[in-house]
């Protein structure tokens, strides 16, 4: 956490009231706004920059293995979600419907889409035909509208912005192998961009994609202690194949069905963004993620030279970061100071007479409020170390407070329970499979399965938390956006 000397008014302490300190970070630093429809957002440029960069960091890996981008419509027939029944009794809940168009009622409800496996999956059934096609590595960025009844800006929506990955492939152990690659480059992306670290995993059969073999998640821990799913992958075997006639003819001359895939992330990651690394004071931006790295602020900016100076500092500093200067006259540099280290921005580069006696300016940090006086002549250098200091830092406190907030139960429900509300967390614990007390815990403590995760740092349950019996299962339950 930062080290300021004082606490930004406008925001309400974490402590006091976590779901308000959120609310007051995104309006105040106007990364979104309230849309005129309940559950709706309007995206800021200041939460659409975030976006972008997020954006472009994971196309840039999806393009490394072979995806290619496309867009696929909208609206969505009503008959095309009816070809897979368990995937739009998953869905149906959420769904919202067009009925008119043109002033006159459709022949056929149109669903805005919720997800666009069943489009696609009808698109893919057109063009396959050999083997020799496969795999289809196709990706696109688009909206999704799911009508749901608790909304917050970013984490849960009605609409939001994602990307969603739907591929084709010859074998099982092909898409298996797709689905497990991409979960890993959500990952390396979370944890390397936003310097956010996660708990990689399978959901149970409860709680995986309405329709898929198996699905693969990633699971980012708050600063209240609520888990959020940050990016699932889904094998989605031969069942959407078989729903939709997605065959082709294999090598061995014989028409077979083919195995899909599907995976996303989406516009909730900002959410994540701003309640991992943030603080009293606002937001903390690690530097890959922000979209100004380092703003320049000149001080006692009427003195002569200072403004030249400042100039100077962003002409060098700009080569090497995303930089900004405000010399605007219409606030006190102090101002400044409180406004910028509310938006996050990793540095504050100020410059006034005393510095510019000396040649120098001084770094100011906003991950732990540290400064540093370098020389004006080496700032670019100097600032290019610190950045990826911060980065690096930011990651480590986030990972430390990962594992704090992680902790073992072994001693039945009685202690999930005492554990969840003394230390809100990851609770590792047993699972004997069955989805009657994976009901019962959520039934009591109100925590979910996050995920049976992939690494448990050596610990092996014995019993299951609920009923006692031995543990099928080591996994992770927590309490969740």
């Amino acid at each position: 956490m930062a080290n300021s000397s004082f606490r930004n008014k406008e925001i309400t302490p974490m402590d006091e009231d976590f779901s308000r300190w959120y609310t007051d970070v995104i309006l105040k630093t106007e990364m979104v706004d309230y849309a005129p429809v309940k559950g709706f957002m309007v995206i800021r440029p200041y939460g659409y920059a975030i976006w972008e960069m997020l954006q472009a960091a994971f196309d840039k890996e999806f393009k490394k293995t072979g995806h290619q981008n496309m867009y696929f419509p909208l609206l969505i027939p009503e008959s095309y979600l009816n070809k897979e029944k368990e995937h739009v009794e998953g869905f149906a809940p959420e769904v919202a419907w067009v009925t008119h168009g043109g002033g006159q009622e459709l022949a056929e409800r149109l669903a805005i889409r919720p997800t666009s496996e069943t489009i696609i999956c009808s698109m893919y059934a057109k063009w396959l035909n050999s083997y020799r096609d496969l795999p289809f590595l196709y990706n696109q960025w688009a909206n999704v509208v799911r009508w749901e009844k608790t909304t917050r800006p970013f984490l849960r929506t009605s609409e939001f912005l994602w990307q969603e990955g739907h591929t084709v492939h010859e074998t099982f152990d092909e898409a298996q192998a797709e689905t497990m690659q991409m979960i890993g480059i959500y990952k390396d992306v979370v944890e390397n961009f936003l310097a956010i670290p996660v708990m990689v995993g399978q959901k149970s059969e409860k709680e995986k994609f309405a329709g898929a073999h198996a699905t693969y998640t990633i699971e980012a821990m708050m600063h209240d202690g609520q888990a959020l799913q940050s990016g699932t992958s889904h094998n989605l075997s031969d069942h959407f194949a078989k729903a939709f006639g997605i065959k082709f003819l294999g090598r061995d001359n014989v028409e077979q069905f083919a195995f899909t895939t599907s995976w996303g992330v989406s516009t909730r990651l900002i959410g994540g963004l701003i309640m991992v690394h943030g603080d009293d004071n606002g937001l903390r931006l690690p530097p890959k993620a922000a979209p100004i790295q380092a703003i320049v602020i000149p001080v006692s900016q009427d003195k002569e030279g200072v403004i030249d100076a400042a100039n100077v500092i962003k002409s060098k500093a700009e080569r090497i970061a995303r930089v900004a200067i405000d010399a605007s006259t219409d606030t006190s540099a102090g101002w400044k100071f409180s406004q910028y280290e509310m938006k996050g921005i990793p540095v504050r580069i100020e410059v006034g007479p005393k510095d510019l006696a000396e040649g120098s300016c001084v770094l100011v940090r906003r991950d732990t409020g540290e400064k540093k006086s370098v020389s004006i002549s080496d700032v670019d250098i100097d600032l290019e170390k610190l950045l990826d200091e911060i980065q690096t830092n930011m990651f480590q406190q986030a990972k430390e407070r990962l594992a704090s907030q992680t902790s073992i139960v072994d001693g039945g429900m009685g202690q999930l329970q005492e554990t969840l509300s003394s230390k809100p967390g990851f609770i590792l614990t047993g699972w004997c499979g069955d989805i009657a007390c994976e009901d019962a815990v959520k039934e009591k403590s109100g925590a979910s399965l996050r995920c049976i995760p992939f690494d448990t740092n050596g610990y092996k349950a014995d019993t299951c938390v609920c009923c006692g019996k031995p543990a099928k299962h080591t996994v992770i339950f927590a309490r969740a956006y």
